[in-house]
């Protein structure tokens, strides 16, 4: 049907009045899923030889957020705290939480309290601007008895406490003995998940390593929804080389069918923080790898 231009004039006049009768939070865009960062292991031989080089490219590639995996002598990368604080303000990123690892001499028996040392940990962490506090793994002979791994579960739980004093959460990273070593006929990773206070204890969920695990991501985040505020995005395929049987690989190539566990995450998982974090590149550079994770996560929405 022809439709004269008085028509298109008229109707097109309608339209404009019509939009301007909505409401202005009906078209704003869509809230964003989370905030997307980086875990700078995924760049450890770069982040060793020349950190602020590093940092730069990944500025660059329109990354905002990191996650350090580097603390040593209460240095990141070598700097002091504010140093390290006064070089990321420069590039224009966030250190949004860190990986340093708790073991048993951080917490005096005796004293019944964390030792100066972690507390220092806690103290530098809050300079760096961080939100949360990441203890990776922890050391076999912390998890071999069920009555200690119920106290280190305790302690845990006061470390959440201390973080939050600094405004900052404790969180627990998995890998993959969580899953696989039991307790009294338990998962170790049910056993925590049941003893951490979910409003002290952040478990920040990496859907790769669990694999090793012999778990399932999309099985796990479903059996405990709401519990995963922050999480490591991974995909993993068969290792070609070390005694692991899974390596992670490009997001969206391998078996743990990452978009859809973000999917789920986002629904029921309460998470807000979505790390990537590539450890094994089949080949390509590093660089490479990261800059296309992050393009795939853009393009699934994150």
């Amino acid at each position: 049907m022809k439709t004269s231009r008085r028509t298109f004039v008229k109707s097109g006049a309608m339209a404009a009045l019509g939009t301007a009768l909505i409401p202005s939070t009906l078209l704003a865009p869509a809230k964003a899923k989370g905030i997307v960062g980086l875990q700078l292991y995924s760049v450890r031989e770069d982040m060793l030889k020349d950190p602020v080089a590093t940092l730069t490219r990944l500025a660059k590639m329109s990354y905002v957020y990191v996650e350090h995996a580097n603390y040593i002598d209460r240095k990141f990368y070598g700097y002091k705290a504010p140093e390290f604080r006064k070089i990321l303000d420069g590039l224009g990123l966030k250190m949004i939480s860190g990986h340093t690892v708790m073991g048993k001499q951080h917490w005096d028996e005796a004293k019944n309290d964390f030792s100066d040392s972690w507390k220092l940990t806690i103290e530098d962490a809050a300079v760096l601007g961080q939100k949360y506090v990441i203890s990776p793994s922890m050391d076999s002979s912390m998890r071999s008895n069920y009555d200690d791994f119920i106290r280190l579960m305790g302690i845990f739980n006061k470390c959440g406490e201390l973080c939050q004093k600094h405004g900052m959460k404790f969180g627990y990273h998995n890998h993959d003995f969580e899953f696989s070593e039991m307790l009294n006929g338990e998962k170790l990773f049910d056993i925590m998940m049941k003893k951490m206070d979910p409003k002290k204890v952040v478990v920040q969920l990496d859907i790769g390593n669990l694999y090793n695990g012999g778990a399932i991501a999309l099985d796990v985040v479903n059996q405990y929804p709401g519990r995963f505020e922050n999480v490591h995005v991974k995909d993993e395929i068969k290792a070609t080389t070390g005694n692991e049987k899974y390596e992670s690989t490009i997001l969206g190539e391998g078996i743990v069918n990452t978009q859809k566990v973000l999917e789920t995450l986002s629904k029921i998982g309460g998470t807000t923080c979505y790390i990537i974090e590539q450890e094994s590149y089949q080949g390509k550079s590093p660089f490479d790898c990261v800059r296309t994770d992050l393009d795939i996560m853009k393009k699934w929405g994150y």
